[in-house]
């Protein structure tokens, strides 16, 4: 566990003088022997006065000794100072070292700074880089030349150790990090493919030395705030740090902990016996500093020009005339004023100074050229669709309207295009173009789809209102050629449909499996409709039963009402009715649209629902099968089951329960028609009646009632 203790001493002093002593104390102090291979090293080197002491200190919580701002830049650290992290798990031991390019040692003087530099970099895990965010693609200001010379002396000394270069950019301006780390890595990598290398590392690439990552913070004395806030963010970066996944997770040839003191000695002897190392020419360095000050006065200059800010401001807003033409002669005025007043300084520092300004022009000025160029692509598209809009409606083919208004649309973004090329920049603008043509083609793609959409809805609403009708009045009559009409119907509207939509996509450019799966789809349709239709129907299929039956049963075949006389077989008059509503059921069981459909479904229905019904079983312990017991009808696929077996028992069950009534009052009208029939008077008293006379017969009847063996049937009243 890391206490909260920070312990500091000085590892090599401003002489180059090892301190044994102080690091053994040190090691026993903080227990660092008792680590193993659970610790890290990290250090930090920079230009002296660039705040690496206040950065470690506000990182690590250490106490290394700062600069006073208010009595001038000055070097603070000499040599080479260590201390224990506080509160950073593993063990983290941090190298504060002195600053580079510092006026104390002088021009000549810099042995010194390279071999801790080099130290640095050959004991640590971790090496924190500070840099200005200003120096950022400077020849020399970026410590280039130290880590050249870095580089190849430890190819020569030391093997690959996996250490991670944490290059810091301080005192960050607006620029944003993600265009400032490709500048800094490419200039990295190239300062590694042009260091001389031995045989052994000859293809050895950067990343088997190195990790490089990129960390900016803000100016800690004009946002301190900010600079602390993202300076504890850096901080959770260096918990767990040889974790894998850590910033030094993939390290290698660890020293355990306990040889750690003799190792660094060792590592500084070889280092202090090579003094082959220099850094770059005064002349080099003062042409770097006054080039990017003229630089940076010429970029302020263009930035502030009136002429670039109405500019700039116009293009926002809409499309300007002469664009490219205004501009370049802006750029080309700036970049000629920068060659004038760099003109006797270091050729390679001057051009690679100008490039940088106009590489910043460039990037100040692309946003306006983006701009501009986005008004001409919206213009194009508002102006296509207009077009193309009115060629579809003067009745040219589909197909054939947006090849022109496409071709005419490009020809027209070439010709715009030309009037905002930047002539220094060669911006491609193939990629806005390609914008367009993805823009033009959606449009396209749209209006084509609601074409065909529409299209299609349109015969759809046809074959529907084709269909529907003729079809429920088909199943309404339910008789044996009920589906083969159903099917002539069907096919007949169906190639008439097809037939009219195939003609009407021949506008539209399309592969031939497109096409023939849409008129696929509109067969589809047409058979889904007829069959939604059955379906339909056959969900009211008991009211239609039992209409069917009020009808055969209440009417005579002249369809005029039946009167109940007497004289009429209900029974036989039951069962034709009946057997006519069984028909209806039967025709409605399934869908019959396939020429290979066939089926018993009558014989099945009529054997188990009428003959069952009227057979008399005298011996009821025999025991049959219920041909409707069942959810499938054999031979016929769920798919097409209207109405399944069991449903059509249930159906039958209710019907007969339902139209039951109508039987019984027939049957009660018909004998009270009987009865009616009856009001004459017997035989035996007509035949009185003539014998006897009116009057003699009504004196018998005054005396039936002496007469009890007199029949009843002699009353008449």
């Amino acid at each position: 566990m890391a206490n909260n203790h920070c312990c500091s001493t000085q590892l090599i002093d401003g002489d180059g003088t090892f301190n044994v002593t102080g690091i053994e104390s040190f090691m026993k102090e903080v227990k660092f022997s008792e680590c193993g291979l659970s610790y890290a090293v990290v250090s930090i080197m920079g230009p002296q006065s660039s705040g690496k002491s206040t950065l470690l200190n506000n990182l690590f919580r250490t106490n290394f000794r700062e600069m006073d701002a208010f009595k001038g830049r000055s070097q603070t650290t000499k040599g080479i100072w260590m201390a224990r992290c506080t509160g950073i798990e593993p063990c983290t031991i941090v190298m504060d070292l002195e600053g580079t390019d510092g006026r104390e040692r002088g021009e000549d003087d810099t042995a010194f700074e390279k071999q801790s530099a080099l130290f640095a970099l050959a004991v640590s895990d971790i090496v924190l880089i500070n840099m200005w965010c200003h120096d950022i693609g400077r020849e020399q200001a970026a410590n280039k030349p130290l880590l050249k010379t870095v580089f190849q002396v430890m190819m020569r000394l030391f093997s690959p150790r996996k250490t991670t270069l944490l290059f810091v950019i301080r005192d960050k301006t607006r620029t944003p990090l993600e265009n400032l780390e490709p500048v800094l890595r490419e200039d990295i990598q190239k300062i590694w493919d042009s260091v001389p290398k031995p045989q052994a590392h000859k293809e050895t690439p950067l990343s088997e030395f190195f990790n490089v990552e990129v960390t900016a913070l803000s100016s800690y004395e004009e946002k301190e705030e900010q600079f602390k806030e993202q300076v504890a963010n850096l901080r959770q970066r260096f918990q767990h740090s040889i974790a894998p996944g850590g910033l030094a997770g993939d390290r290698r040839g660890v020293v355990p902990a306990s040889g750690f003191s003799f190792s660094a000695q060792q590592i500084w002897k070889v280092i202090k016996e090579n003094k082959d190392l220099d850094l770059p020419a005064h002349k080099v360095m003062v042409a770097t500093v006054r080039c990017e000050e003229i630089a940076n006065e010429k970029y302020a200059t263009f930035s502030a020009n009136e002429e670039w800010c109405q500019l700039e401001e116009a293009v926002q807003s809409g499309p300007v005339q002469g664009f490219g033409k205004k501009l370049n002669s802006l750029l080309g005025a700036c970049l000629s004023e920068y060659d004038l007043e760099a003109t006797y300084f270091d050729e390679g520092v001057r051009s690679a100074k100008q490039k940088q300004l106009q590489e910043k022009l460039l990037q100040l000025v692309q946003p306006s050229f983006l701009s501009a160029l986005g008004h001409i692509r919206s213009g194009i598209v508002d102006k296509f669709k207009d077009v193309f809009d009115k060629a579809l409606n003067r009745g040219e083919g589909f197909s054939l309207a947006a090849k022109n208004c496409i071709e005419s649309s490009m020809a027209q973004f070439d010709e715009a295009c030309a009037d905002v090329v930047i002539e220094l920049a060669d911006w491609d603008t193939s990629k806005v173009r390609e914008k367009l043509r993805r823009d033009i083609d959606a449009h396209v793609a749209s209006v084509r789809d609601a074409k065909l959409s529409e299209l299609t809805s349109s015969y759809e609403e046809k074959l529907k209102e084709a269909l529907s009708g003729p079809v429920e009045a088909l199943l309404d009559e339910a008789s044996g050629d009920t589906w083969s009409s159903i099917k002539k119907l069907l096919r007949r509207e169906t190639e008439s449909a097809v037939s009219g939509f195939s003609a009407a996509l021949a506008g539209f450019d399309m592969d031939e499996d497109t096409r023939q799966k849409m008129i696929s789809n509109i067969a589809d349709y047409a058979r889904g409709v007829v069959e939604g239709k059955a379906r339909d129907e056959a969900g009211r299929v008991l009211i239609r039963m039992k209409d069917r039956f009020t009808m055969l049963f209440s009417h005579d075949t002249d369809s005029m009402p039946r009167v109940w006389t007497g004289k009429e077989d209900i029974r036989t008059i039951t069962k034709t009715a009946r057997s006519a509503s069984l028909k209806l059921l039967s025709v409605m069981a399934v869908i019959r649209l396939d020429d290979g459909d066939t089926d018993n479904i009558e014989k099945t229905l009529a054997i188990a629902l009428i003959d069952s019904s009227s057979s008399n079983v005298t011996d009821r312990s025999i025991t049959t099968v219920d041909p409707l017991a069942s959810s499938t009808w054999e031979k016929v696929p769920s798919s097409k089951t209207l109405i399944t077996p069991v449903q059509c028992k249930s159906l039958w069950r209710q019907f007969k329960t339902e139209t039951e009534y109508s039987v019984s009052q027939a049957i009660s009208a018909q004998e009270a028609n009987k009865r009616n029939n009856n009001w004459l008077p017997p035989p035996w008293a007509i035949l009185a009646l003539i014998i006897l006379g009116f009057n003699e017969f009504m004196t018998l009847l005054s005396c039936r009632d002496s007469y009890p063996c007199l029949p009843n049937s002699f009353q008449l009243s």
